[in-house]
């Protein structure tokens, strides 16, 4: 900074007051004010339709947009913001809790439900993926006030201790005995690969899907 620079005070001066604005007549305030309006106005005025691989495609958000799901056989609808996940849908929406919220990571399984009959994490689905494709989750495994055999089955072996996990599991289980009827050892592991059991009851898991499969249910 050069000694006859305007801006440098000398010692004993008193500092003057600065002039926020410059010759344009726009104060730094004022600037900074119409550089968020820039920012954000491309989020309010964005096309509703962008190409991509050559075809049109709908932009949705950030705001809700309507959807429509088929959820153990039964039509739900709900307005939601593209944002929100298949669970959050699930337990926040139509207040189906089965599915459990516990890493909220699509580590521990204790969120699996099935969606076109394929186990998936629902927490890592975004609810607008879901919209019609069948979904099933825990709940529709009971008929009639009766468990599923593969309810019973955990029941019946011990399968389950604090139950965070048992829900996620349970659908796995659905999955891999719809896919092989009479599972192989490689079957199940495979099968129950994405599940975690922080209580060690693996054992009784096994048991319980060797219990089904014996019965041919």
């Amino acid at each position: 900074m050069r000694d006859d620079d305007p801006r440098k005070t000398q010692v004993g001066d008193t500092p003057k007051e600065k002039d926020n604005s410059d010759h344009s007549g726009v104060s730094r305030r004022d600037f900074l004010k119409i550089s968020g309006i820039s920012v954000a106005v491309p989020l309010v005025t964005r096309p509703k339709m962008v190409m991509a691989s050559g075809q049109e495609v709908p932009v949705h958000g950030p705001g809700k947009v309507p959807m429509e799901f088929s959820i153990n056989g039964k039509s739900y609808k709900a307005e939601l913001e593209p944002r929100v996940t298949l669970l959050d849908a699930l337990r926040d929406q139509f207040e189906l809790t089965g599915a459990k919220r516990v890493c909220d990571r699509a580590e521990c399984g204790a969120c699996t439900v099935l969606m076109d009959k394929k186990p998936v994490y629902a927490c890592s689905v975004l609810a607008i993926e879901g919209q019609h494709k069948p979904i099933t989750t825990v709940e529709s495994l009971v008929a009639g006030g009766k468990l599923h055999p593969i309810q019973q089955a955990f029941v019946d072996n011990d399968a389950s201790q604090c139950g965070f996990c048992t829900p996620g599991f349970v659908v796995s289980c659905k999955a891999v005995l719809d896919a092989h009827p009479h599972p192989t050892p490689e079957d199940i592991r495979r099968g129950l690969s994405g599940n975690l059991c922080r209580c060690g009851t693996y054992a009784g898991i096994r048991q319980a899907i060797a219990q089904v499969a014996q019965k041919g249910a």
